[in-house]
């Protein structure tokens, strides 16, 4: 009997052991970060820094443009997501209480948006996306001020403009979040609603009652992972965006790499934790939301 409980504890401690050994492989680069970030002697291999600073941030915001890139980054990813949950939130909602026969081919049909490489899909987006960015600038020629052309563009322009780049991210990001969301209405009852109808209520009540309500915990489920996806994502904005006043931060890392024949890592790991941020608080503002939707979501 001891022999047995002391084999358990070996048995155990040795599993602990290994998956400590792997979590600190995980982690070494993430604190490597964190004390390059705050280090302004920072080189190439983990030290402790002789004196923790923030001189490295101050010149992301004040030597660089870190809050062009970051407001850019903020307004593109958001918006993206915003479109995401709108059009999942309905689309999902659909596809659940419909019984068309066309449900199963369409969903398969969407989700192999996901399956094909993006860079597979890089020369046909943007002969498709210049098309309606000529379009837009046609229309909008004859009706603007020469001087206000070119910022208007920077905004509705699908070729180096934020509508454009939104619409491609909601696009590529949008099947997931359709899935996500049908399955999480599949599990909530249409008793609900049946009993908002007897009550009397109308569409836009049992929308803003019943069905937002309930829908919140998937809506943050594939708001999250829309806007995941869409922070981390480079071969668009690299792609589709030329102007500086359009730079997001991926594109910031990537010119401060590329800037000087020495790499400064300071200033690059500063720019990566503040990049890495918003999406560490995103999760930890849906982490609840999202246990729930993929712990079975609504039950009863």
């Amino acid at each position: 009997m001891m022999n047995s409980k002391a084999n358990s504890a070996k048995s155990e401690a040795s599993r602990f052991g290994l998956l400590l050994l792997i979590s600190l492989y995980c982690i070494m680069p993430f604190i490597w970060l964190l004390l390059a970030a705050f280090d302004p002697n920072a080189g190439l291999f983990l030290e402790v820094p002789e004196a923790f600073s923030l001189a490295n941030f101050l010149r992301v915001f004040r030597e660089e443009d870190g809050f062009l890139w970051l407001m850019n980054s903020l307004i593109v990813c958001g918006g993206a997501t915003l479109l995401v949950m709108v059009l999942a939130g309905f689309g999902g909602y659909a596809l659940s209480r419909t019984r068309a026969w066309w449900k199963r081919p369409f969903l398969y049909a969407i989700i192999l948006i996901r399956v094909i490489p993006p860079t597979a899909l890089i020369v046909p987006l943007y002969k498709v996306m210049l098309t309606f960015n000529l379009a837009i600038a046609g229309f909008l020629r004859p009706l603007l001020p020469p001087e206000y052309f070119r910022s208007t563009m920077r905004i509705v322009g699908f070729i180096d403009g934020y509508l454009g780049l939104i619409l491609l991210l909601a696009t590529m990001h949008l099947p997931l979040a359709l899935w996500i969301m049908k399955t999480f209405f599949d599990s909530v009852s249409p008793e609900y609603e049946e009993a908002a109808i007897m009550d009397g209520a109308t569409f836009g009540q049992r929308l803003r009652r019943v069905l937002l309500p309930l829908a919140m915990p998937g809506l943050a489920a594939s708001g999250l992972f829309a806007f995941i996806a869409a922070w981390g994502d480079f071969l668009f904005p690299l792609t589709f965006i030329s102007s500086p006043e359009l730079k997001m931060l991926p594109l910031g890392i990537y010119s401060a790499f590329l800037r000087d024949s020495q790499i400064d890592y300071g200033l690059l790991a500063a720019i990566a934790v503040v990049y890495t941020a918003p999406a560490i608080i995103a999760f930890a503002f849906a982490r609840r939301f999202l246990v729930q939707t993929f712990g079975g979501g609504l039950k009863g």
